[in-house]
């Protein structure tokens, strides 16, 4: 009886996933998985995490609502693994609470916005392969970046080569407006578009009056043609 009073005392959210080591930081539980082999983020991290430490693992992605349990997660450090993906709710629950998120050192090319921009944590996102663009460009103006680590955002690729290897906030210093290519890029398909259709409007009219020329000409030496009309004609 005594064993299983004790089952039913001890708290669900304070179970610890097997790959991780748990810990109390003044009162508050650091969940520590660093260097773990980790292939995705663990299911079973305890609700009441504080700090939790994913780092120098091999996850690729992060899916919706992936920490959305964690309603006391103030500090996330997922740097150095292998990142490519984030989905746009991937911090779904954690926005108001997180305090700091690290996403440096992984294979980030770009990111919805969405997901950074609803966040009130102090991000780092260096020394990723970005591709610089207009999202990436939102989320340098309106996210709030560690200052420490916003040089080191570089270009890895980007729609012009002489952006190549040079840090974001550089480029966006000399002038460059990525959003304003985009839009540019969005009038000139959508004057395209319009000239297109205009242009069948203009051919169909031509193959209609066209067409209706024929038809009179017919029916005109159709009337020619007529016994009566030769006569009245003689």
């Amino acid at each position: 009886h005594a064993f299983f009073c004790l089952l039913l005392c001890v708290p669900w959210g304070s179970s610890c996933p097997p790959s991780c080591q748990c810990t109390e930081r003044a009162g508050a539980k650091a969940v520590l998985c660093s260097a773990r082999h980790l292939e995705e983020i663990p299911k079973d991290i305890p609700r009441d995490a504080v700090f939790l430490k994913l780092d120098a693992n091999s996850i690729t992605r992060i899916p919706s609502n992936a920490f959305r349990h964690l309603s006391h997660l103030e500090e996330l450090d997922l740097s150095r693994n292998a990142i490519e993906k984030i989905d746009r709710a991937a911090f779904k629950g954690v926005a108001a609470g997180l305090r700091t998120l690290d996403l440096s050192s992984n294979r980030i090319r770009s990111i919805p916005k969405e997901a950074l921009l609803a966040l009130n944590a102090k991000l780092r996102l260096a020394n990723n392969p970005w591709h610089c663009e207009c999202a990436l460009q939102e989320v340098l103006w309106e996210a709030r970046l560690d200052p420490d680590s916003v040089q080191d955002i570089t270009c890895h690729t980007a729609p012009r080569e002489e952006y190549v290897g040079k840090p974001l906030l550089q480029v966006l210093d000399a002038g460059v407006n990525f959003c304003s290519v985009r839009q540019r890029t969005t009038d000139v398909a959508m004057f395209i578009t319009m000239f297109g259709w205009f242009a069948m409007v203009i051919v169909y009219v031509i193959c209609y009056v066209r067409h209706n020329q024929e038809d009179t000409c017919r029916h005109v030496d159709y009337l020619k043609s007529l016994p009566g009309t030769q006569g009245h004609a003689e």
